[in-house]
């Protein structure tokens, strides 16, 4: 009889990416998916940091899951992987004692492949950590320095997929703009060093001669006539070069929705999240896109209740949100991220009660807009 195998996956599209990488591993090694919690020989927790909230729904799982095998003769064994090993073994063995094992995704890999639930639609992963240090965010923290995969890998693993019915494809990374920079000796975004927030302009930075190599990227995926659609997340505005506005442009294939991270439309809270761009440069770039596709449309992503923010700074988001007029807000209240620099930095002085009401306002305003 085959051991089984369990996995539960909180967070983003990355997170469940890697959850259908880890399967794949689990399948290579002669490992079934259980049906049922109870049938696991391991389990597995694909973990998100992006809350508090989040890693509490961690916490709690793992002590029922203690209660829940108590009794039994068969104790699965708990694996722990995903955003919350930035904490470090030491300190997660302290926090998590019934956990059995802390395991890096690096250490999957892309050898095997991974195991999908949609048969038409799928994630793919092109790059993998961050380089833009955004203050608020411990993701750099938790997955490392950026590091793209081959553009060759993509392509293949693409191709392949088609030949097995996939028509749809989301290409995934923290900030896919930047794929395969680091390959080439360049760094989109200056490294936030120490505590100082360095200031950043999206105009000095386009140092690239000709298309950067994300463009190729969709550019030869594009070409491949099984695919049908294209999906990528998530954008950084600071570097959503022209060159990515021409390539959708010019490749219906690419989906007419896009994601762009907005997360304030306040020039001071923008600068003290070490975003890179104000409001006016943001919203530049939504009409130049716009002039370039005409059927565009965007969702974004919003944070409420970051350190210091006013009433009068929240209602610049709010202005910035009707100006653009969004289909879809990832609206997050801001939990202080131990490790991060907003953590060092600023108080966390906006009270909960605020932040749920902020969120309220801008969830009802876009997504529930009739």
């Amino acid at each position: 009889m085959s051991n089984k195998y369990f996995i539960y996956t909180w967070g983003c599209a990355m997170n469940e990416a890697d959850s259908q990488r880890i399967a794949g591993w689990y399948e290579v090694q002669g490992f079934q998916l259980a049906d049922k919690i109870e049938e696991a020989d391991e389990i597995i927790l694909t973990t998100c940091s992006v809350r508090k909230s989040a890693e509490d729904r961690v916490l709690g799982l793992v002590v029922n899951l203690v209660k829940q095998f108590k009794n039994n003769k068969k104790k699965p064994k708990i694996i722990l992987t995903g955003c919350m090993l930035h904490y470090g073994e030491e300190k997660l063995r302290e926090i998590l004692p019934n956990v059995d094992e802390f395991k890096h995704i690096t250490e999957i890999g892309f050898d095997q492949p991974s195991v999908r639930k949609d048969k038409k639609h799928a994630l793919i992963p092109i790059s993998t950590g961050c380089n833009s240090f955004c203050t608020y965010c411990v993701v750099p923290l938790a997955r490392g320095r950026e590091k793209s995969r081959s553009e060759t890998d993509i392509v293949n693993e693409i191709k392949k997929l088609t030949e097995q019915g996939y028509t749809e494809f989301t290409l995934l990374g923290q900030n896919v703009n930047s794929f395969g920079l680091e390959k080439i000796g360049m760094s989109m975004r200056k490294r936030l060093d120490s505590n100082k927030i360095l200031p950043s302009n999206r105009s000095q930075y386009k140092v690239f001669k000709g298309d950067p190599p994300f463009v190729k990227l969709l550019d030869k995926i594009c070409v491949l006539d099984k695919v049908k659609k294209i999906n990528f997340m998530s954008s950084n505005p600071w570097d959503f070069h022209d060159e990515l506005i021409f390539c959708i442009a010019r490749n219906p294939k690419i989906n007419r929705e896009l994601h762009i991270a907005l997360q304030s439309g306040d020039d001071e809270i923008l600068a003290k999240m070490n975003r890179g761009y104000t409001a006016k440069q943001y919203l530049t770039l939504i009409n130049q896109i716009r002039k370039k596709v005409p059927q565009v449309s965007f969702t974004t992503d919003l944070i409420v209740g970051f350190p210091g923010e006013t009433e009068e700074q929240f209602q610049h988001t709010v202005d910035i949100c009707r100006q653009i007029n969004f289909n879809i807000a990832y609206i997050n209240r801001y939990s202080p991220r131990p490790g991060t620099i907003s953590a060092k930095l600023y108080p966390d002085d906006v009270h909960d009660l605020e932040k749920k009401r902020r969120w309220q306002i801008l969830d009802e305003m876009i997504n529930r807009k009739e």
